[in-house]
């Protein structure tokens, strides 16, 4: 990490966020408070876990909540999370880091969320007493637990309370390697989306760009994407304005894209800036962060980036939620909720640029866009609840209690 921060910026915020961690954590912890510790390894997971943490507040409005990080994006973003009270780093993963961590903050209950697993914390936590479970879990073949060499991995598993998992098919494979201390919960993602759109207003400055047009709104999209993207609006007839917020919005990045889609494309910030769309404006690239989730209120369809890198693809809950019909790319097996879409019509998966102009012909048709909207909206619907199940178990469980 230190040879990569001489030449990667994140890898430096890494580093430099750790200097002052102890001093900062002690900073922020009082004699006698009462904390509930959850960690998230970055921005996403904290997405994931803030139903738990809001619900938790507002059950146990006499503790705290302290959050950690093991990368710098998340930790940026936890510090402008207002339900956050202690936001810190995760120290490295040794025995006297765990236990100096565990015995700073005094947790009486432990959140981890999907995965991140750190022996040493996770073992500290353990030894001292303190209830630990893991929440929206996810297990599938070929991962590390399940291989003949996973012995020290498997043993992680059993240090957990209680292990939340998001489907019957993860928690049969941990049952198969002897690890009876889970149970099926569903995936608290869906929660967070459908609190965002009932919480969520309008963005200032959308409805001035789209002048009523028709427009489909691309998330988190990569170059692979992008490119897909700068194709199909080229086609003659080509009836939507574009609405792309970019995975990286640097300005090298977003300098490209306005090359690349020419004259259409205007960025959020000039409009911010006082700039007034005219008709020649079809693309709108958003050069900031923080506001996709609402972004897809604005699309008739949606399309989700990452699907042509191996990691795969990105959030298409917080458009399904809008009851918005998502196309991504190939790269979507491993997400369970991308297979689930795709079942219930409310998706499809494509490899290029023909594919792409295929999807969005078929959802452009009237009768085929109502169903897949629907689908959208009721896949997300019938799939909440995973906060209320595990918030019922630690009230059931008693493994805390009021002041």
């Amino acid at each position: 990490m230190r040879l990569a921060a001489l030449r990667i910026p994140k890898a430096a915020a890494w580093i430099a966020g750790r200097k002052t961690l102890w001093a900062d954590l002690e900073a922020q912890v009082a004699e006698g408070d009462r904390i509930i510790w959850t960690h998230c390894a970055s921005a996403g997971e904290l997405e994931q876990g803030k139903p738990i943490l809001e619900a938790l507040r507002s059950a146990y409005p006499g503790h705290r909540i302290a959050v950690s990080f093991f990368s710098p994006s998340g930790h940026g973003v936890g510090k402008r999370y207002a339900a956050a009270d202690i936001v810190t780093y995760l120290p490295l993963d040794t025995q006297a880091n765990a236990r100096r961590f565990v015995r700073t903050i005094r947790p009486q209950l432990v959140v981890f969320i999907k995965y991140d697993y750190w022996y040493h914390h996770l073992k500290a936590v353990r030894d001292a007493g303190i209830p630990l479970l893991l929440a929206s879990a996810l297990y599938r073949e070929g991962q590390v637990f399940f291989k003949p060499y996973g012995g020290f991995h498997r043993r992680m598993l059993h240090l957990f309370t209680r292990i939340f998992v998001q489907d019957e098919e993860s928690l049969h494979r941990l049952r198969g390697i002897g690890v009876t201390n889970a149970q099926v919960s569903g995936d608290t993602r869906f929660d967070r989306v459908a609190t965002i759109v009932g919480k969520a207003g309008h963005v200032e400055g959308i409805d001035d760009f789209l002048q009523a047009r028709p427009a489909i709104v691309a998330g988190s999209t990569w170059a692979e994407d992008e490119a897909l993207l700068v194709s199909v609006a080229a086609a003659d007839g080509f009836p939507y304005c574009l609405v792309i917020a970019p995975h990286e919005i640097n300005a090298r990045n977003i300098g490209r894209l306005v090359s690349a889609f020419g004259s259409r494309a205007v960025t959020y910030s000039e409009i911010q800036n006082g700039l007034k769309p005219g008709p020649q404006h079809t693309v709108l690239l958003v050069d900031n962060i923080g506001m996709l989730s609402r972004l897809y209120q604005y699309g008739s369809i949606a399309y989700i980036g990452g699907g042509f890198n191996k990691s795969g693809i990105h959030n298409t809950l917080e458009a399904a939620a809008w009851g918005r019909p998502v196309i991504f790319g190939p790269h979507y097996e491993k997400f369970r909720e991308a297979r689930g879409l795709i079942e219930t019509r409310a998706a499809m998966s494509v490899s290029d640029v023909a594919g792409l102009a295929a999807a969005i012909d078929a959802f452009s048709d009237p009768e085929r866009l109502r169903e897949s909207s629907a689908a959208a909206r009721g896949y997300v619907a019938c799939n909440g609840g995973a906060t209320r199940t595990i918030l019922g178990f630690i009230q059931e469980k008693r493994l805390l209690t009021t002041p």
